[in-house]
């Protein structure tokens, strides 16, 4: 444990020092506009977690986590905004409302399984995004998105001058996410989701219950995805309507993808690497360099997502299972030269780099 805790303890330290990294950051640590970056990075980081534990540990591809995210910037900015709650009370209810809409939405959904199941969350998910978008009930603020009500919010969180203090709520977060999430995988209903994801059939043969054990996950990842996007409201101060598209959840896809499938840690390195490329090449895109070019450059390289899609192409195509993967067989090399050993049999590559288990 101490590589992770000096880790943290290094991250939480940032906001103190006087550190940069030319061409990453847009200045050195202690600057508002490095946190606001970096703290954004462990958000991202903490909601592809909550989408690992779908796709990872129970094998489940949903279409539909914005959905969960969104419900926790919206629910938590509606409660601000038309009622006298302080801020504790009130994400307690967004939580307690985030629980709910993911057993009902989940009980449903996971009556099918396969391709069926992600259609059915890319349905709900719809749903709400036309919900915030059109504001029947003149709640949400429709394209315009609503602010962050602060009467009920404590002065330490509110503005510029204390994003210091909003990163540390991202980085902690973003280590109770984690911490979870690895209890989760590590307890019997993540051995046993595991299981559920290499054979279901084999599962229900032995007496278990996969279903039930997949609505628990389920209902697991959507919590953790409602409390991140609270403290994302806190974060960016409003809600949006670009948090609850489907396009959102293939961005988190995107993220837990390029890290590696089944690899928490790479969960964390894909979004903030994501994260970081998404703000630094926009800037690239407008720069006097890339106006400079003939325009058969010029065009793909002013669109950021261009540059996105092909690093993501890039590493699918001599990276697979992501980064996580790469940083496996790496290690596995410089072991093998070290010891002088033969290279292990680990059975077929599952996702993410680990070993199928081989079912008779």
């Amino acid at each position: 444990m101490a590589g992770p805790v000096a880790a943290v303890a290094l991250l939480a330290c940032l906001p103190l020092l006087a550190l940069t990294v030319p061409g990453v950051l847009p200045g050195y640590t202690y600057e508002p506009g490095t946190l606001q970056l970096l703290g954004l990075c462990w958000l991202t980081a903490a909601l592809a977690l909550t989408y690992h534990l779908l796709l990872g540990v129970v094998g489940l591809l949903s279409f539909g986590h914005a959905l969960y995210f969104a419900a926790g910037v919206y629910g938590l900015a509606v409660v601000l905004e038309y009622t006298d709650i302080p801020l504790l009370p009130a994400a307690a209810v967004v939580l307690a409302g985030g629980v709910l809409l993911a057993g009902t939405i989940g009980a449903i959904s996971l009556r099918v399984t396969g391709i069926s199941f992600a259609m059915v969350t890319l349905a709900f998910a719809q749903a709400g995004n036309v919900l915030v978008r059109r504001d029947p009930a003149d709640l949400t603020g429709g394209e315009e998105g609503l602010a962050l009500a602060t009467a009920g919010v404590p002065d330490g969180l509110i503005g510029v001058v204390n994003t210091r203090n909003l990163y540390w709520v991202a980085l902690a977060v973003l280590v109770v996410t984690y911490l979870v999430t690895l209890w989760i995988e590590r307890s019997r209903a993540g051995h046993m989701a595991a299981a559920v994801r290499e054979n279901e059939v084999r599962v229900r043969i032995i007496g278990g219950r996969p279903y039930v054990v997949k609505l628990v996950v389920f209902i697991l990842a959507a919590t953790l995805a409602t409390a991140v996007g609270m403290a994302y409201l806190l974060f960016q101060s409003g809600a949006s309507p670009a948090v609850s598209t489907a396009d959102f959840t293939l961005t988190i896809l995107v993220m837990v993808v390029l890290g590696g499938v089944g690899s928490r840690w790479g969960a964390i390195v894909g979004a903030v690497l994501y994260t970081v490329l998404d703000q630094r090449l926009s800037e690239l895109a407008g720069s006097e360099a890339v106006a400079g070019l003939p325009a058969v450059l010029r065009v793909p390289l002013s669109e950021p997502m261009f540059l996105l899609g092909t690093c993501f192409i890039l590493v699918v195509m001599f990276l697979p299972g992501g980064i996580a993967g790469a940083a496996s067989r790496a290690a596995e090399h410089v072991r093998r030269r070290r010891t002088g050993g033969p290279r292990e049999r680990t059975g077929s590559a599952a996702p993410g780099g680990r070993p199928e288990a081989v079912l008779s």
